[in-house]
């Protein structure tokens, strides 16, 4: 997805809502010293319009955009997981579901011999002559 700028319009808008002090600190900026920032990212679906931007000072800036890069990378974590793109790295453990009374009577009989795939010739030769 491509970032998508604020216009002049809408910055000098943020810019004068602000009234020269950082949005997030309320730290005083001098002239130009300011950056206009989306409160929510572009990644994410933010809008460049007047109520999804804020003036905020470099330092608030570059620990918000840590924030929203680990954010966008989980949300295409979650994405690429959601769609198959990701295999799941391992097993969900869990207890599993109790063993009902009808399970646990089958699970004490024991088990049938193996039936004989195929029977000898001489058994097969004296069904055949009694007939």
């Amino acid at each position: 997805m491509n970032r998508m700028e604020f216009s002049r319009k809408t910055k000098a808008a943020i810019i004068a809502r602000a009234a020269g002090k950082c949005e997030a600190c309320s730290a005083v900026l001098k002239p130009g010293e300011g950056e206009v920032d989306h409160i929510l990212p572009c990644a994410l679906g933010g809008e460049p319009t007047v109520a999804n931007g804020r003036l905020i000072c470099r330092v608030c800036h570059v620990e918000k955009t840590a924030n929203d890069i680990r954010s966008i990378r989980k949300a295409d974590r979650s994405r690429d997981k959601a769609s198959g793109a990701i295999a799941p790295k391992q097993k969900i453990r869990s207890p599993g579901f109790p063993v009902s009374e009808k399970a646990a009577r089958r699970q004490a009989k024991p088990p049938l011999p193996p039936r004989q795939l195929f029977a000898p010739a001489a058994i097969i030769n004296q069904h055949t002559e009694g007939k």
